[in-house]
């Protein structure tokens, strides 16, 4: 991850398959909010989506994967399938309370501690025959 004068903030490497996740508490509701991504032959796509409550702006859009019951009265969105531009996503960091942070395997890195506040760019690029990383 890096911010706007292109500073690297932190980089971790990808397991197999390049699955990472963004989870953020939900700036009103305060629950946590799941975002899964994937490598797909060097692209970056949005897998998958879950929410405890479809508060605030959260949803389903028709279309876009299939919505799921997480047997624990909240919603996961599977097999989304949307690609992000040029392997990059933007970021506005929100605030400790918020927690933006990005979880590989067991890892948990806080973009809020080290960005909060601020415009960060998540970047996946090729490791060579490390796989990927994220940056």
């Amino acid at each position: 991850m890096s911010d706007t004068s292109q500073t690297s903030l932190v980089q971790l490497g990808l397991p197999e398959g390049g699955r990472w996740c963004l989870i953020w508490n939900h700036s009103v509701q305060g629950f946590p909010v799941t975002d899964c991504f994937r490598m797909d032959a060097g692209q970056l796509i949005l897998d998958s989506s879950h929410t405890p409550d479809f508060a605030a702006g959260l949803g389903h859009t028709r279309g876009r994967g299939t919505l799921t019951s997480d047997d624990d009265h909240g919603y996961r969105i599977v097999d989304m399938q949307v690609p992000i531009p040029n392997n990059r996503l933007s970021l506005r960091v929100g605030a400790l309370s918020v927690n933006h942070r990005i979880e590989v395997d067991s890892r948990v890195v806080s973009l809020s501690r080290l960005a909060a506040d601020k415009l960060v760019e998540i970047r996946v690029r090729p490791a060579g025959d490390k796989g990927s990383t994220l940056q």
